[in-house]
């Protein structure tokens, strides 16, 4: 751009913001956008700015060089949004650069229609795919109806001992299993480092235990704390009597 169609830009500008240009700001102008071309986006440019409210409403919007600049490459990028090289067979990397680079400024200055759609794959895989996935073991797709959806959803559910519900301690599904009693910070108790053997089981699709196993288990408990007890007691040295008179 040189100074004059500088100036011509910044009369453009000057019928949004009535500014005065001058000779001095059109040089200054032309210095700031010397590789931008002074064309119909330049200009789309200026009305973008000013459609743009600023975010304080007291605030005077005043374009400079770069708005131009960044505005400009914004409309030219749009009309590439969904564009796609052409490439011709046979040809070499020299001659698909000077294609890309044609294609691609024709459309971003708009003297090409942009393309309008996405390009969508088209055809499902060959056939020699598709065997060599079923000698591998695939089945292909198929429908899932209701009872092989709940199954999906169960294994899913179930691959930890989150995924359930606890039974002992009724947590629920992704919350870790509760302390017994509670207080006013933590009203269903406190959380447990371990899930419950209860829990485990059943992540695990094992069956809960009946009230015999239940009672078993709790006398085995009961065993073995008396037991630990007893050698607590056990390694309590006796009392030594100490003769008062003797001593004095």
């Amino acid at each position: 751009m040189n100074p004059t169609e500088a100036a011509e830009l910044l009369g453009h500008a000057a019928a949004f913001d009535n500014r005065t240009p001058s000779a001095a700001a059109a040089v200054a102008w032309a210095a700031a956008l010397e590789d931008v071309p002074l064309d119909a986006d330049a200009k789309a440019a200026v009305a973008m700015y000013y459609r743009t409210p600023p975010q304080n409403p007291n605030d005077r919007l005043w374009i400079l060089p770069h708005h131009i600049r960044t505005l400009r490459t914004k409309i030219r990028s749009a009309r590439l949004e969904n564009f796609q090289y052409e490439p011709v067979d046979g040809e070499t990397v020299p001659e698909y650069l000077v294609r890309l680079r044609g294609q691609t400024q024709a459309i971003a200055s708009g003297h090409v229609p942009a393309p309008t759609g996405h390009l969508a794959l088209e055809g499902g895989p060959s056939r020699e795919f598709v065997a060599e996935l079923e000698a591998r073991g695939w089945q292909g797709l198929k429908a899932v109806d209701g009872d092989e959806e709940t199954e999906l959803v169960d294994a899913v559910r179930r691959s930890g001992p989150l995924g359930v519900q606890c039974p002992a301690c009724h947590a629920a599904i992704g919350k870790p299993c509760k302390t017994p009693g509670g207080t006013d910070k933590q009203p269903l108790g406190k959380p447990r480092l371990k899930p419950h053997s209860a829990r485990l089981r059943a992540a695990s699709g094992e069956s809960e235990q009946s009230a015999e196993e239940r009672a078993a288990q709790e006398r085995r408990v009961r065993q073995m704390s008396a037991a630990h007890l007893a050698r607590e007691v056990e390694d309590i040295p006796d009392a030594v009597i100490v003769d008062e008179e003797a001593a004095s």
